[in-house]
């Protein structure tokens, strides 16, 4: 008979505490959540006050039978998955499905996997917490009714097999409302003026306003070629930078990114690694505090890693609306462990947790700044100097805060010694034309921002809800190339004014989301016919709602049932309404025939139309599908037509046509009856001969080098080279070549003995095979 059965949602997590508990402890994984509401079905039965109706996962059916019978043998069963509200359902469910007896179940947290944290909580247990529970129930069944109400009518209006979700509605709704920001946005031109005077040492200025255009430009620059520089003022100020508090989710998925370029869904899974490992504490929080011994940690560390000067005690306090799991902040479990091992990955985010945590309990950096204010004799523009010198690193001998905006501010040099009353020669003055900036892309991370500041969506929501959108089609995560700008640029030096033209690449995005026109088309829909869902400030409402579920001061049904009456009229009136437009849009008539040209969503996505679906002429209308980059919403004629010169042939090679066309999957050469995909930065429309050879030839050797054996008494089994490495291909089924075997070395004999000995998977998505193992 077993003495303590402890259940856990993670192997990994398995792992690590059976470390640390002794002989007595047998600790197993339920693998996640063992049950959810059913997907056949609605799985919430609306006339009995909305009870969800749950089932077991047909994957978790092995892991159930095994839990059951441990726990019948079990003295004690301790459940020990995570503490937020997802951790505490878990908890419920494996104690409503296994039949636990509440005598001799205990239910045990811990925000940290380290020996004194799971002791503590040994010593410490308590019974499963039914506002928790009931918190993530709510969000569960009002997301299952938002999506299993508002999905078919997307099918029947806009496109089939499309869906809705509540939290990820408001996410493509910012995407979306950026994007169109972006597309009406009209960019001013200005002029920043900067001087590079002599004193006692050389020192830069700017002017300290604006200049509107050229022609003001160009009079500035006359005024100051007969002007006298004199210092009128000089300031010193002292300053100080205080360190960021330690991380949040919210926090820590910035930084990873902005520092880090890792994706929000990659921290987490990460972050999730380093937890179960037992290397930093729990990473789904939105409290910035620190425990006394996280504090006393810190103070340890820095005054013997840099002394006592470095060293200030810091508390923060929590400004998130609503802070749900508000237990501490995401920190390295020992923090006199500066490095662990571990992956690549693991190590960096791991290290940037450890100094931002460090950094949070050292002095604050001290600046001394300097401002000089220059007066030209002939203008009543001034230029002003600045810079900075740092007198005591403080914080920033370990971390710097890294920022989101664009021309982030950087350290000033130091200004040459000036008083009141000097005189300065101008070296060089030079007028450089810019440009007002458009609102920028959301990227992961920024969106992330976005929705904490707005109060949507918990710590747990944030990656799961990019994802979702991601997945979905409704964004995507793209780059795009910038494209060329002329600017002009007006120089005064040695008395001479001279102007000349140059040009700069601007508009580069690097992993900006971008709405997809079927993400705008929904979003539409969904503001016209749903507005509530997608309002910010009603979904930060339902959010504090689960808020108060979990505290004990609402009643999760009747939080529900003010929701889903009014909205279930909303789709009643919705589906008796005339068909939606789809997105369709009229660009014009069509120069050569007349015809009207419109774009609009079709089978396989965005298409560009000539003629209308039913011509009285019997004529059928042309087809031609969008590129990417281009937007129902913003294309224009003139680009419209242009996709109807593809398929174009653009000349011949081997004596075989090279033909250019737009397909399903996107741009595409074709010869010799062969296709080959255009790369990101081809244009279809003006792609060369030249260019298109290349990509045959890349192709061809692509094939080549696809295959690795191939058997003349058996073409059915080949050895080739996958996206993953290589792989067995037998009849159609795909058979992993087991580690540590030279894969070109292989027999036919030692191919056939490996399809023997392990099932096959028919290549989509690993998703293992129907057929019979061939023989």
């Amino acid at each position: 008979m077993l003495k303590n059965l402890v259940i856990v949602e993670s192997p990994a997590k398995a792992k690590t505490i059976e470390k640390f508990l002794g002989k007595d402890f047998t600790v197993k994984s339920s693998f996640g959540h063992i049950r959810d509401l059913s997907k056949k079905k609605l799985g919430i039965d609306l006339e009995k006050n909305y009870r969800p109706e749950y089932v077991v996962s047909s994957d978790k059916g092995k892991v159930v039978d095994e839990l059951k019978k441990l726990s019948k043998g079990a003295e004690t069963i301790w459940l020990a998955s995570d503490e937020d509200r997802e951790g505490e359902a878990i908890a419920w469910h494996l104690s409503e499905v296994l039949k636990l007896d509440a005598k001799k179940t205990k239910r045990i947290v811990f925000h940290e996997i380290t020996k004194p944290a799971i002791e503590a909580a040994i010593n410490n247990p308590r019974s499963i917490n039914s506002n928790l529970v009931n918190a993530q129930q709510a969000r569960r069944v009002l997301d299952r009714l938002v999506g299993f109400e508002v999905s078919p009518i997307l099918w029947k209006k806009v496109k089939p097999s499309l869906s809705a979700g509540r939290v990820q509605s408001v996410a493509v709704r910012l995407i979306v409302e950026r994007e169109r920001e972006i597309i009406s946005f009209k960019s001013d031109n200005f002029y920043k003026v900067a001087g590079l005077f002599q004193g006692e040492a050389k020192l830069k200025a700017e002017l300290n306003s604006r200049i509107g255009n050229r022609e003001e430009a160009l009079k500035l620059l006359e005024e100051c070629k007969e002007s006298e520089f004199t210092v009128a003022d000089v300031t010193k100020k002292p300053a100080k930078k205080s360190p960021a508090p330690p991380f949040t989710t919210s926090t820590l998925q910035q930084e990873a990114s902005r520092k880090l370029s890792f994706s929000v869904g990659q921290t987490m899974t990460i972050a999730q690694r380093l937890y179960e490992a037992g290397h930093i504490t729990y990473m789904r929080t939105d409290s910035v505090n620190l425990s006394a011994t996280a504090v006393d940690s810190a103070k340890e560390v820095i005054t013997k890693e840099f002394g006592e000067k470095y060293h200030k005690a810091r508390t923060y306090k929590t400004k998130a609306k609503g802070a749900q799991e508000a237990h501490e902040a995401i920190r390295p479990t020992y923090l006199n462990k500066q490095k662990i091992s571990g992956n690549s990955g693991e190590q960096r985010l791991y290290e940037l947790i450890w100094k931002r945590t460090v950094a949070s309990q050292m002095s604050d950096a001290s600046l001394e700044k300097t401002t000089a204010t220059i007066d030209i004799s002939k203008s009543k523009s001034k230029f002003i100097a600045s810079g900075e010198v740092l007198l005591f690193e403080g914080f920033l001998r370990v971390y710097f805060e890294s920022s989101d905006d664009e021309g982030e501010e950087t350290a000033k040099d130091l200004l040459p010694p000036l008083k009141a009353g000097d005189k300065l020669d101008a070296i060089e003055i030079t007028a450089t034309e810019r440009f007002t900036q458009r609102p920028p892309r959301y990227t992961e991370a920024s969106l992330v921002k976005k929705l904490e500041e707005l109060g949507i969506g918990r710590p747990s929501t944030y990656a799961p809800t990019i994802s979702t959108i991601l997945a979905r089609g409704y964004v995507v995560k793209d780059d795009r190339d910038g494209v060329d700008r002329k600017y002009q640029v007006i120089h005064l030096k040695k008395g001479q004014i001279t102007e000349n033209q140059k040009v700069e690449v601007h508009g580069t995005e690097k992993a900006k989301l971008f709405p997809s026109d079927i993400g705008m088309i929904v979003n539409d829909f969904l503001v016209e016919h749903f507005p509530k869902i997608v309002n910010f400030n009603f979904t930060a409402l339902v959010e504090k709602e689960f808020d108060d579920i979990a505290i004990g001061n609402m009643e999760w049904t009747t939080m529900i049932d003010r929701f889903y009456k009014p909205f279930h009229k909303d789709v009643e009136k919705t589906l008796k309404e005339s068909d939606y437009t789809k997105g369709e849009r009229i660009l014009g008539n069509d120069p050569k025939s007349g015809k009207p040209v419109l774009v609009r969503i079709g089978r396989f996505g965005p298409i560009a139309q000539i003629g209308e679906s039913e011509e009285k002429d019997g004529e059928k209308p042309k087809f031609a599908s969008l590129l990417k980059g281009q937007l129902i919403e913003s294309i224009t004629l003139d680009e419209a037509l242009e996709l109807f010169k593809l398929p174009r042939t653009i000349g011949e090679y081997e004596e075989k046509e090279v033909v250019i066309g737009v397909g399903r999957f996107g741009p595409y050469v074709r010869h010799n009856s062969k296709f080959v995909s255009l790369k990101k930065t081809d244009d279809p429309i003006t792609i060369t001969l030249e260019r298109a050879v290349e990509l045959i030839e890349e192709g061809r050797q692509k094939e080549r080098d696809k295959y690795i054996k191939v058997f003349e008494n058996d073409p059915d089994t080949q050895v080739l080279n996958g996206r993953w490495g290589p792989f067995i291909k037998h009849k159609g089924n795909n058979y992993k070549i087991p580690k540590g075997t030279n894969a070109h070395e292989l027999t036919h004999e030692d191919c056939i003995k490996i399809i023997e000995s392990q099932p096959a998977t028919n290549g989509k998505k690993g998703k293992t095979s129907t057929r019979k193992k061939s023989k």
